[in-house]
């Protein structure tokens, strides 16, 4: 099993902490620094200016989002990236929410599993350099009855393919992303449901694709936090896993949300989202259950973290994509070396 990072999203104050973070993740030999994109910071930029910056980490997208950009677009960004960072890049999509969609790109909603497919297509085809024309439900390339004809991508990649990943919670969207992806980006994963909730989807759409699970890259992103309180630790994540459970989304439509119903947490899904729609935030980030933080990141001294990757490598995670916490750079820095250390401890190493 191989180590990544997860920057999260830039300019919340910590851009050079964020940097040293995945200066010290490439020092250490970790394979892939992640960051990602909402309505703040935009995620080309930043890997650009991480992958500047260091050696040889591969630096991924989680997410580019689908709505922000043309499949065209998303083609010669990840071509630009690969090439200017010798062939380090992963593209990683998805279609982000409703309302982030409709609110701040203005693009409905709807269809996403068939939206993600012909994007995926798309981006894939132009990436390959071939004429591009795609005639589709939601794209039509060129468009007719117009001066437009197909064109090829002037730039050649680094490599002739570039992996993409697909963000994906619910299982049709699991399923498909098994079919036509080369790894799948999760979130909330718990070892313990991950067979049930994640890669039985995956292997699902792997084997309509004609293709098993070797080769594909299983990366969940975990939150790390390492000491000997793990209670304390737990709450230091009551306010993230709320935000998810309760905030993100609307009540009707909340991946997250179901996530946790699937993982067993019916009631205590209903109580946080009813809490944090109400504004009632802190109340929502008390009724979060410590087991479901506890199962969803990786707490405590450097031995319980070994245990728990052990149980992560065994559930069919490939590539386990660590947060590091910490109120300090100098936290974040000594548990991104506590991650290398569990790793050796578990005897998982590469």
């Amino acid at each position: 099993m191989r180590l990544g990072i997860n920057l999260g999203y830039w300019g919340a104050g910590m851009d050079d902490d964020n940097l040293a973070v995945a200066q010290e993740a490439d020092r250490l030999g970790y394979d892939v620094c992640w960051a990602a994109e909402a309505y703040g910071s935009d995620v080309p930029t930043v890997l650009a200016w991480v992958a500047a910056r260091t050696e040889s980490i591969d630096v991924g997208s989680a997410i580019m989002q689908i709505p922000a950009r043309q499949p065209a677009m998303t083609a010669m960004t990840a071509a630009t990236l690969d090439s200017l960072s010798g062939g380090r890049f992963r593209l990683g999509l998805g279609v982000s929410g409703p309302q982030v969609s409709e609110g701040w790109y203005g693009v409905k909603f709807d269809k996403p599993l068939a939206r993600t497919r012909e994007y995926v297509e798309i981006v894939r085809k132009a990436m390959s350099r071939e004429r591009l024309s795609y005639d589709g439900d939601h794209w039509t390339l060129p468009l007719p009855g117009g001066p437009g004809k197909p064109i090829k991508l002037t730039v050649h990649p680094q490599r002739e393919h570039i992996p993409l990943y697909i963000a994906a919670i619910g299982p049709k969207n699991l399923e498909q992303t098994g079919e036509i992806a080369d790894g799948a980006l999760l979130i909330f994963p718990s070892a313990d449901h991950l067979e049930e909730t994640a890669v039985k989807h995956l292997r699902a759409g792997r084997e309509k694709a004609g293709k098993t699970m070797d080769g594909f890259d299983v990366c969940p992103t975990v939150p790390l936090a390492v000491g000997d309180d793990v209670n304390g630790l737990a709450d230091m994540f009551r306010p993230y896993t709320a935000l998810y459970v309760g905030g993100m989304g609307s009540r009707k439509q909340n991946f997250y949300n179901q996530l946790a119903q699937r993982m067993g947490y019916e009631k205590e899904a209903a109580e946080i989202q009813d809490k944090y729609l109400s504004g009632d935030k802190a109340g929502a980030a008390a009724a979060v259950p410590h087991q479901l933080i506890d199962q969803t990141t990786l707490l405590g001294p450097v031995e319980r973290i070994a245990d728990r990757m052990q149980a992560y490598a065994a559930a069919g995670v490939t590539t386990l994509t660590l947060a590091p916490a910490g109120f300090t750079l100098d936290e974040r820095l000594a548990a991104l070396r506590a991650g290398t250390d569990a790793l050796e401890r578990s005897g998982l190493a590469a």
